[in-house]
């Protein structure tokens, strides 16, 4: 007997499976409103896709005041805040992880506080980041690094633990010292996994970001979005909420494919 959970779906239909939740949504944005204009046409709250498309329009032009072109300076700088913070994180995550996992002192030391550190709720202590660093970018990168670093040490430390006890032996009767264990047994094992920690954090570092810049910031993605919710103009909210998700899958897309090509042998299993 033939089950459902065996049957996997070819290439084309694929696609077409994929594309099919999103034509779904769109179908229903259209009709809820359609509905909603022709009881109000005034209504904002859920605008036309051609309002969208006039306000992206708008955007994309250069202001008159400062010449800049408002929607890519807004990204440019949002990417460069999260860049930095995801960049900071990473490293974080590669010394202490390795470090925990690998090390009984360091893990017996610091595996409480990062288990801690990664209860803390990140938005919780916005106010107090903004006070202790000040209103400037710092702030918005250590709420970054703060929200993400703590579960990549916890994710890439228990990777690292259960590396089996075999190889970590076999490499020291080999003669090779503690800093070369960590450098050529636990981190090249690490870094596939580091790789899929940090997709699964990408949300969580927009969401930090946005945040932040909503609170204190003169531009950036989640500054022009708070900015404009005042004139309830939901034709310009909407498609930078579209552009920070089609970044955020970008990334996401661009990390798949650095695994990959960078550490093929970790995804053989997968594809068998």
């Amino acid at each position: 007997m033939r089950r459902l959970m065996n049957i996997a779906p070819q290439r084309g239909s694929r696609w077409l499976l994929a594309l099919l939740p999103f034509l779904l949504l769109a179908m229903i944005y259209a009709v809820a409103s359609a509905d909603r204009r022709a009881a109000n046409p005034g209504d904002k709250v859920l605008p036309p896709v051609s309002a969208m498309v006039d306000a992206v329009q708008r955007a994309l032009q250069p202001d008159r005041r400062s010449g800049e072109r408002v929607f890519w300076s807004d990204t440019a700088i949002s990417l460069k805040r999260l860049g930095v913070g995801l960049g900071v994180s990473v490293a974080i995550g590669l010394a202490f992880g390795l470090a925990i996992g690998l090390l009984p002192v360091v893990g017996a030391t610091f595996s409480p506080l990062m288990a801690v550190l990664s209860m803390v709720p990140p938005m919780a202590i916005l106010p107090i980041l903004f006070i202790a660093f000040g209103l400037d970018e710092l702030s918005k990168v250590v709420l970054i690094v703060i929200g993400v670093a703590p579960a990549l040490v916890r994710d890439l430390a228990l990777k690292v633990g259960q590396l089996p006890t075999e190889q970590l032996i076999k490499a020291q009767t080999l003669g090779a010292s503690t800093w070369q264990v960590m450098l050529r047994v636990a981190l090249p094992q690490a870094m596939p996994r580091l790789i899929e920690s940090l997709r699964l954090m990408l949300g969580p570092a927009f969401l930090f970001l946005i945040s932040a810049e909503a609170i204190s910031a003169d531009a950036g993605l989640g500054y022009r979005i708070f900015l404009v919710r005042r004139y309830l103009a939901m034709d310009t909210i909407l498609p930078y909420v579209a552009w920070i998700t089609l970044l955020a899958y970008l990334a996401d897309v661009a990390l798949v494919q650095l695994s990959k090509r960078a550490f093929p042998w970790a995804h053989l299993e997968r594809r068998a």
